[in-house]
């Protein structure tokens, strides 16, 4: 039977025990230690149909599973990292998919995959990935893990056109000390919506989304491709320099593009309103 409060510090003054070594009711339980935090965030906006949607949720469940994805994770000091997973589109519009969960093997892999797999996926309108950053900051640290490094894991097919400006947002999370990193999708299909496509988008990703201590941006040149650039994304993520396995650097067409210190994307991080300024300023002219 379990001591009342009171009698609980009558026995602790008795015997001199210290009082506050006694545990407080207001006390949050302690948080697992972990090598990584890494929260995915997926872009569903209007130029991503449903079946582009479902490639990505797939080409994530696969890459979680893959071997040298699972030696990275037991590589760690812990041996193990926490995942969570939303999707995102409008400023307003971030769907949660997965909590925090802990991966630490192929088993907890293959849960994770699953419920990526069997949860419904959805498509939306505008560009927010001002919104996405906002939504992921305070999430990082909320849940039952504590990580050595906290990610922010963003994939995209375009700039961010809502909620924002989006280089302000980048430096919020980064000065959390949250390191951001870019998975673009160099996807030429028209957007749903009529919206123009940003052909540099890699290097409007390095100058205006990605930041921390060593980010970087992978490229998948297709949705096909998705799986293999997302997997060589996570393995970067989670293996840390000098211990990242060579199968890597040698397997994937992905293309990674290294953060570059200082660099400014020379069309301004504004350059995915203004196209959506023009794009709406020319259907009221019509």
């Amino acid at each position: 039977m379990p001591f009342k409060p009171l009698t609980v510090l009558v026995l602790a003054w008795l015997t001199g025990l210290p009082l506050l070594s006694l545990p407080s009711k207001g006390v949050a339980a302690e948080q697992m230690p972990v090598d990584l935090e890494l929260l995915l965030a997926v872009d569903i906006s209007g130029s991503i149909d449903a079946d582009e949607a479902r490639l990505q949720r797939e080409g994530y469940a696969r890459a979680l599973v893959d071997k040298d994805v699972i030696k990275a994770i037991r590589g760690g000091i812990h041996g193990k990292i926490a995942v969570a997973y939303f999707d995102w589109s409008d400023a307003y519009l971030q769907n949660p998919i997965m909590d925090w969960t802990l991966v630490q093997d192929e088993a907890s892999a293959r849960a994770v995959a699953q419920h990526l797999l069997d949860t419904q996926t959805r498509t939306a309108r505008r560009t927010s990935i001002t919104g996405a950053i906002s939504y992921a900051i305070p999430r990082f640290g909320a849940g039952a893990y504590k990580g050595l490094r906290r990610v922010l894991d963003v994939s995209g097919d375009g700039p961010n056109n809502d909620g924002g400006p989006i280089d302000l947002a980048r430096d919020k999370a980064v000065s959390a000390g949250i390191v951001i990193n870019g998975l673009v999708i160099l996807n030429g299909k028209q957007n749903t919506w009529g919206f123009p496509q940003l052909e540099d988008l890699d290097r409007y990703y390095e100058g205006c989304v990605i930041g921390g201590p060593g980010s970087f941006v992978v490229v998948a040149e297709n949705f096909e491709t998705f799986h293999e650039a997302v997997r060589r994304k996570l393995i970067l993520e989670i293996a840390t320099a000098p211990a990242v396995p060579p199968a890597w650097q040698q397997i994937g067409p992905s293309v990674t593009h290294k953060a570059q210190s200082g660099y400014r994307y020379p069309k301004g991080c504004d350059v995915g309103e203004r196209q959506s300024q023009e794009f709406w300023r020319r259907r009221w002219d019509q």
